[in-house]
């Protein structure tokens, strides 16, 4: 007589909880990915590897040593791991409090993509780091207050080589510029550390503490990048730097104007068809009386 399978019973809450657990343990590994996190991980894997076997091994000593020192292990965790605990929290209540901006307020931030041309052109290093829903208040304080007007003219004095503000970074609330040369956090990615500029890994790094997005122009080559959420994208072109701003701050990809002088023979063609069509509607009605 052959015994009967029995298979556990799971319920609908049980698959939840492991999905829930699942989905937890992939965030944590996505967020420490790429940083200095992920060689500690290893190491405090490796750490409770250690106890498992001394405990498994009877390893006395071993395990009064890594049993007296654990209650400090959490301790420890959350001094090492605190920058990413902290971008982690900040995501989530960003995301909780996310507030859509209007969309009558103008699209300003063309003056943006015209400014990081010309800065491309000349080879002129910049970097402009756009406030979303996470408040950039400390590092506006760190550097010189403007409170003015976002426009193409005031960014690219703002950063000519011989202006006093053209160190460090000019910070964008909405449509107007808070305040220019503001000191920004490095990134402390080790593999970024090795092939970007001091300009570079400070655009990066306010992105890892914050959602700002940064744009980056290259002083040496003159290219154009964009750091979103400590990721970087190199070599944009003016095209797809608008398109990138679109997205990013959820507008729509500004088209572009006509020149001043079509501008004003088109308006003088409509206002010619209007005055036509009104003088052939007071003739019909004239001829109707």
């Amino acid at each position: 007589m052959t015994a009967s399978i029995v298979w556990p019973q799971i319920s609908v809450v049980s698959i939840v909880d492991i999905l829930l657990v699942a989905i937890l343990i992939y965030q944590f590994l996505t967020l420490v990915r790429g940083t200095r996190a992920a060689p500690m991980l290893i190491g405090v894997a490796a750490l409770g590897l250690a106890l498992y076997l001394a405990r498994l091994g009877e390893l006395r000593t071993l395990n009064w040593l890594l049993g007296t020192l654990l209650p400090y292990v959490v301790f420890a965790l959350i001094v090492v791991f605190h920058p990413e605990i902290r971008q982690a929290l900040t995501n989530l209540g960003g995301r909780i409090s996310r507030v859509r901006t209007s969309s009558s307020v103008a699209d300003v931030y063309d003056d943006i993509v015209l400014a990081a041309n010309l800065f491309s052109q000349n080879q002129t290093g910049a970097l402009i780091v756009i406030e979303r829903e996470i408040g950039l208040r400390t590092y506006i304080e760190s550097g010189v207050a403007l409170d003015a007007k976002l426009s193409y003219d005031l960014l690219a004095t703002v950063f000519r080589p011989s202006a006093p503000l053209h160190d460090g970074a000019v910070i964008v609330q909405r449509d107007r510029i808070a305040a220019a040369a503001c000191f920004l956090p490095l990134s402390m990615n080790p593999v970024l550390s090795t092939q970007l500029g001091t300009r570079h890994r400070a655009g990066i790094g306010i992105t890892e503490e914050t959602d700002a997005v940064a744009v980056i122009i290259s002083e040496e080559t003159g290219s154009i990048s964009v750091a979103v959420a400590g990721n970087i994208e190199r070599d944009l072109t003016v095209e797809r730097l608008r398109d990138r701003l679109s997205n990013l701050l959820r507008r729509y990809a500004p088209t572009p104007g006509l020149p001043s002088g079509m501008e004003e023979s088109f308006v003088e063609e409509e206002a010619s068809d209007l005055n036509t069509s009104e003088q052939d509607t007071d003739a019909r009605t004239r001829s109707d009386t």
